[in-house]
């Protein structure tokens, strides 16, 4: 057994079986796939390796001499927090290997299996253990009450501190539900200006009628009903931070005059031909392309340069990985203390269906799902069962090409025993195999035989 210093950068596997070649090809295999890997050929050098190097997998097999594996499976789940045990046997129908799982091992692998096997296996518990490990996180400091850690949203951060540093124009582009507000706000209190306020305004719920003297103000007298001068949201802003939400909305004639008021730090209430300076910083935010509206003649040019000093993309929440985890914890937690009840636990499925779905209405519609799933569901625990249907049925879109045909048939004949409550004799008529070929291809696949 190799105690030398273990890599923290890489994935740390601890293999625990009796037999040396068994440890030799299984190290072989998943040394070959990156992993660093570490053997023990009983359970008490397991147990020793353990208390001094953290590991992220064990595998361990359940029949050895002395001390059995699901020892060791006990000794783990009950000493060690945060590592994933895998069960390898060579008698997957006896009643050991569903103790096993019942003792809390993630899975177990049926000898012989193949490389494939082997490595499809790994892989599938350590992405189970990511998600896990990943809705525990807390959000990196410096994410200005923005909950995300992803490549693309540190990115973001940067521009935050950056555009905070100076009065510049922003313009924040990104999909609805992607947060473009909270960003415009945490570049507002991070800045000079924080001291002033904060002025939101949606230039879609505003009809273009009302639009200038809601921006400017009016007189008194101005138009029927202004019985009182009002001033607009500019001078409300003033010494602030004017928020203009979905800019790409305003007609022509309202970007034209924003284009005044923008470039010349000065308006005109409607109704008055008396100049007022104001100075207050502009951020918009736009979930359209505006230099194809620009391209259209639906968007005037000068403003877009005059608007789009520094531009801050949001990426869609799909393409933020382990962000989605985050943000499920972050509105679980939430939520649970607002209606004031236990935050439902989230089976290892709907974690992973949350990472692959695509996200239409990006944080906006994860926050709503986590509500409507939290006043729905029975019990305190959540399963692919309480999701809407359309997540149920749409939840491998961006796997890809780049898995092998054994695990892609592997979750096909998973995802039809689902649809079909485990009916064996119905999941082969679907597949167009017998029960027989069936059973095989569950053995291979891991999947529980026991059903249906």
């Amino acid at each position: 057994m190799d105690f030398k210093k273990i890599a923290q950068n890489r994935t740390k596997i601890l293999v625990v079986d009796d037999s040396p070649p068994t440890l030799e090809v299984i190290q072989r295999n998943l040394e070959a796939a990156a992993y660093e890997v570490f053997t023990a050929s009983s359970v008490e050098q397991a147990i020793a390796f353990m208390e001094q190097s953290s590991m992220d997998l064990i595998i361990t097999d359940i029949k050895m001499p002395k001390v059995s594996g699901l020892e060791l499976l006990k000794y783990v789940k009950e000493n060690v927090k945060g590592t994933e045990i895998m069960i390898i046997t060579g008698y997957p129908s006896v009643k050991g290997a569903v103790n096993a799982v019942k003792e809390g091992a993630e899975d177990y692998l049926a000898k012989p299996f193949t490389d494939e096997e082997l490595l499809s296996a790994v892989s599938k518990m350590l992405e189970k253990q990511a998600n896990r490990r990943a809705i525990e996180a807390k959000p990196l400091p410096g994410s200005y009450n923005i909950i995300g850690n992803s490549p693309g949203m540190q990115y973001v951060y940067r521009l935050i501190e950056k555009a905070a540093a100076t009065r510049v124009n922003v313009l924040i582009s990104g999909e609805s539900g992607t947060g473009k507000e909270l960003v415009a706000r945490a570049i507002h209190y991070i800045s000079i200006a924080s001291s002033g306020p904060f002025v939101t305004v949606n230039c879609t719920a505003i009809p273009d009628s009302l639009l200038e003297s809601e921006l400017f103000g009016h007189v008194k007298g101005a138009f029927t009903g202004a019985t009182a001068s009002r001033a607009g949201f500019f001078q409300i802003a003033d010494g602030g931070t004017l928020f203009l939400d979905e800019i790409g909305d305003a007609s022509l004639n309202m970007q034209g005059k924003l284009l005044r008021a923008i470039q010349n730090k000065e308006i005109f209430m409607v109704g008055s031909s008396r100049v007022q300076k104001v100075d207050t910083r502009i951020i918009t935010a736009t979930n359209t392309d505006l230099s194809r509206l620009v391209k259209k003649g639906l968007f005037r040019e000068d403003l877009y340069f005059r608007l789009n000093i520094v531009e801050i993309s949001l990426p869609p929440l799909h393409e933020r990985g382990e962000d989605i985890l985050l943000l499920v914890q972050f509105f679980r937690e939430k939520l649970s203390k607002d209606m004031n009840r236990p935050a439902p636990q989230l089976s290892d499925k709907v974690l992973q269906i949350f990472k692959n779905y695509r996200w239409q209405g990006n944080v906006r519609e994860l926050e709503n799902l986590i509500q409507r799933l939290m006043v729905l569901a029975d019990g305190d625990f959540i399963d692919v069962a309480d999701l809407p249907e359309q997540m149920r049925f749409n939840i491998n879109w961006r796997r890809g090409f780049n898995r092998p045909l054994a695990d892609v048939e592997a979750e096909h004949i998973a995802n039809v025993l689902n649809s079909v409550k485990g009916n064996k004799t119905r999941a082969a008529q679907i597949l167009g195999i017998n029960r027989k070929t069936l059973g095989v291809k569950m053995r291979r696949a891991n999947l529980p035989t026991e059903i249906g």
